[in-house]
């Protein structure tokens, strides 16, 4: 006799109930009184205070790409939430931006809810920090889709800015000066290439003469980073004539997309420290310094771009270091690199 049931056929209603379960603290305790229905209502309602004069509301949805296969291999699944929330988070600061609501979805071949836990928990966290409601979101079991001990990840955010508020880059002008803050790792971009050029061998060691140092999957799972807190003061003093998110496409592919007609960025590849995961990748894969560029971040996970006299106000208000990587000059070559003599 054929089971017919839709467990037999792959899904456990039961697995999504203890999944709901396990995640109701974490989601709720991101909550305040905005939030007038979040997880388990059809869909989330939010109430809109504060509202900035002619308010504009700034929508975005990514996910977290292949990372998270290697977070998987290596049990590590926690950072998935953090990098998901402030990925999402920086995309819409980059239009001067603040977050209102977050949403997620988590999609497996089997649903586990301590899996699913973990990575909701971190998203909490995530969201918590950056003073946002994770609204609501979805899990999803489906087994004729992922292979088994996959997951995807995606997030939708949703902040306001006010109409003249906005940040476009149409206020940059030849002499401004690019300022990057430094990301620290790969962050969510360029995994396919890294997990291809590195043959999975995430626990040797990042620096062959430290065995018992840093591994190469630790060095790929630092979290994506969060620059809300260090670029909020600066938009509030209005220092800043455009904001760029350095995710797939490296700094070619996103700094191109803030620049005025008749304008270029001339960037000095020596300006800033490069994280010694991207030299092992390049190592192990033998790419080209160009495509490494062109794929990822290479330690700067966020740009500014402002009057060269406003630089060191930046980087007080920042509190971090910034390092001056560029300038804007008149042209029409995008963005153009300046790499050391040796390839």
């Amino acid at each position: 006799m054929t089971n017919n049931s839709y467990r037999a056929a792959g899904v456990d209603l039961a697995a999504a109930a203890r999944a709901l379960d396990a995640i109701r603290v974490a989601v709720t305790s991101t909550y305040d009184d905005r939030v007038l229905a979040g997880l388990g209502s059809f869909g989330g309602l939010f109430e809109l205070t504060d509202l900035p004069e002619r308010p504009v509301l700034v929508a975005s949805t990514d996910g977290v790409g292949t990372k998270t296969m290697v977070a998987a291999q290596l049990d590590r699944v926690d950072v998935l939430g953090h990098d998901i929330v402030n990925h999402c988070l920086n995309d819409i600061l980059v239009q001067g931006a603040r977050p209102l609501f977050f949403l997620d979805y988590i999609a497996t071949s089997r649903l586990s809810p301590e899996l699913i836990a973990r990575v909701v928990t971190g998203a909490a966290e995530a969201c918590r920090a950056a003073g946002m409601p994770l609204l609501g979101g979805e899990t999803a079991e489906m087994p004729d889709v992922y292979r088994t001990g996959e997951l995807d990840l995606v997030g939708t955010i949703v902040g306001v800015v006010g109409r003249n508020e906005i940040i476009d880059g149409s206020a940059i002008r030849e002499g401004d000066v690019v300022l990057a803050f430094e990301s620290g790792g790969p962050q969510t971009n360029g995994f396919s290439l890294a997990r291809a050029a590195l043959g999975g061998r995430y626990t040797d060691p990042l620096d062959p003469a430290d065995p018992d140092g840093p591994t190469i999957g630790d060095a790929l799972l630092v979290p994506h980073r969060s620059y809300e807190a260090a670029v909020r003061p600066l938009l509030e003093r209005d220092l800043v004539h455009g904001l760029v998110h350095v995710t797939g496409g490296g700094i070619p592919g996103n700094l191109v997309r803030v620049l005025p007609e008749g304008l270029q960025a001339d960037i000095d590849t020596t300006a800033w420290p490069v994280p010694p995961i991207f030299g092992a990748i390049r190592r192990a894969g033998e790419v080209s310094l160009q495509e490494m560029y062109d794929v990822f971040n290479m330690g700067a996970g966020f740009l500014l771009v402002l009057d060269p006299e406003h630089a060191a106000e930046a980087r007080e208000l920042a509190g971090e270091q910034l390092h001056e990587i560029g300038r804007i000059s008149r042209g029409t070559a995008g963005v153009t690199l300046d790499f050391p003599d040796e390839d």
